[in-house]
């Protein structure tokens, strides 16, 4: 056995239906549907169980979301994957633009841009990642969002386009 072998790591990562899940949160204003999600009351999105993420806080227009990376989200040089923080970056964004929205309309990120600032490693402590709507909109909202560690170090930034979906509208 080489040394890497001896090194074999798992993760477990359980989750819940997300389609129900979606069905029963399109009734209600994307503010109380992410709200009941952060108080636990609705099941939060499978991605969420994958990176450890958490909600910290949901205001109007700005959420916050919280994760402490593990090995497993490393890439082969030793790091965080960048996907991580894209994917942590677009989450923020897209529901702080979903806080803003009345029951049954929806969202969909459309453009996303991230610029990394500094790598993150396992082992640091949490990371926080913030996202801000700039401007909301009847079909098109734009969002800013940053990531940063446990010292409040800035790690990366992202600004978003989300389009506003209603039901029946193409």
């Amino acid at each position: 056995m080489t040394d890497v072998e001896a090194q074999v790591r798992s993760k477990t990562i359980t989750w819940q239906d997300p389609l129900a899940t979606a069905r029963f949160g399109a009734t209600m204003s994307g503010f109380d549907y992410l709200t009941a999600v952060a108080e636990g009351r609705v099941p939060g999105p499978p991605i969420a169980a994958h990176f450890g993420l958490r909600w910290e806080h949901i205001g109007h227009g700005e959420v916050v979301a919280v994760a402490e990376p593990d090995e497993s989200l490393y890439n082969p040089i030793g790091m965080v994957h960048g996907g991580v923080a894209a994917t942590m970056l677009d989450s923020v964004v897209g529901c702080a633009v979903h806080t803003t929205l009345p029951a049954g309309v929806g969202y969909s990120s459309v453009e996303l841009k991230v610029s990394y600032l500094r790598a993150i490693h396992a082992g640091r402590g949490e990371i926080r990642a913030t996202g801000r709507v700039v401007k909301e909109g009847s079909r098109i909202a734009f969002a800013e969002g940053e990531i940063r560690d446990a010292e409040g170090k800035l790690l990366a930034t992202a600004s978003g386009t989300c389009v506003i979906t209603r039901p029946g509208v193409a």
